[in-house]
């Protein structure tokens, strides 16, 4: 049984904890706050982007459209999976929910998969479980531009450009509210062309083509699609954070409460056996 001296000090430690948690959930829910603002202005574009280039890829195109390297649809042999990650830990299962779904995801291919991390809890789920780590990327900051981003997507272009992976997907965690993070892996090369009817096959001119619009577009695709994974995931580690945070300090309130009713017992305990050693004394001198 712990003594009275021994519950007190863990009633101290716990109610030290519950403050730095409780200041975490705080300066999270600050951050959370302009990452979300970050996500949601940069969604249209990112949506919008998407579905042109799928629209000019479903549109006809001359000769030298094999001369892009990456319109090119090449027989599946080698797969690659940008990873992007936290770089630090109390998010709650965030890192681990991204890690169980990527780790799926390997074991589910038929091909050899190398990975590129973005992020120290990435790097350190592809290393340990032995995965093909090709390139790391770490401390991109909380609010990084899309120059930040850039050498992560010239990566991506030169690798598919020079044949050394034949489709390239993306996994990240989707940021769908301050309570849900979805972790999510999307096809990013090759494009998949949408499916138009023969209406909307007609419906647009592009100037000076089809083929030299997509081939200026496209770079610009891959940049901005990376750059807005890291944002999603960025949004997504930072609502965990004060989540968890949050729910952290209730539980060291909570346990410091009942820390606090235990040794009240104690003292209790102690103080009742003290009076009867008194009042035995007493009956023993009186007798």
């Amino acid at each position: 049984m712990p003594s009275v001296r021994d519950i007190r000090r863990r009633i101290r430690s716990v109610d030290n904890t519950a403050k730095v948690t409780n200041a975490m959930s705080l300066i999270a829910a600050s951050k959370m706050r302009r990452a979300q603002n970050s996500v949601l202005e940069g969604r249209p574009y990112s949506v919008k982007i998407q579905s042109v280039i799928a629209h000019l890829a479903a549109q006809p195109m001359d000769d030298d459209a094999g001369s892009q390297p990456l319109l090119a649809v090449r027989t599946v042999e080698k797969s690659t999976v940008l990873m992007i990650s936290p770089d630090r830990g109390l998010c709650g299962g965030l890192h681990a929910n991204l890690n169980r779904r990527v780790g799926n995801f390997i074991l589910e291919q038929e091909v050899p998969v190398q990975a590129i991390a973005v992020g120290r809890k990435g790097r350190d789920f592809m290393a340990r479980t032995n995965q093909d780590l090709k390139a790391t990327f770490t401390d991109l900051g909380e609010t990084p531009q899309l120059i930040d981003t850039n050498a992560i997507a010239h990566m991506i272009i030169e690798s598919y450009s020079a044949g050394e992976t034949d489709e390239v997907y993306l996994a990240y965690t989707n940021f769908v509210s301050t309570m849900i993070q979805e972790p999510v892996i999307e096809k990013l090369l090759p494009i998949s062309p949408a499916e138009l009817t023969a209406a909307e096959s007609v419906g647009y001119i592009y100037e000076p083509d089809n083929l030299a619009v997509l081939q200026n577009l496209l770079p610009r695709y891959i940049e901005m699609q990376v750059y807005h994974a890291i944002l999603e995931a960025i949004a997504s580690e930072q609502s965990a954070r004060m989540v968890a945070m949050r729910a952290a300090t209730d539980n060291a309130s909570e346990l410091a409460s009942d820390l606090t009713l235990t040794m009240n017992k104690l003292r209790q305990e102690s103080i009742t056996n003290e009076l009867l050693d008194l009042i035995g004394g007493q009956i023993a001198l009186e007798g």
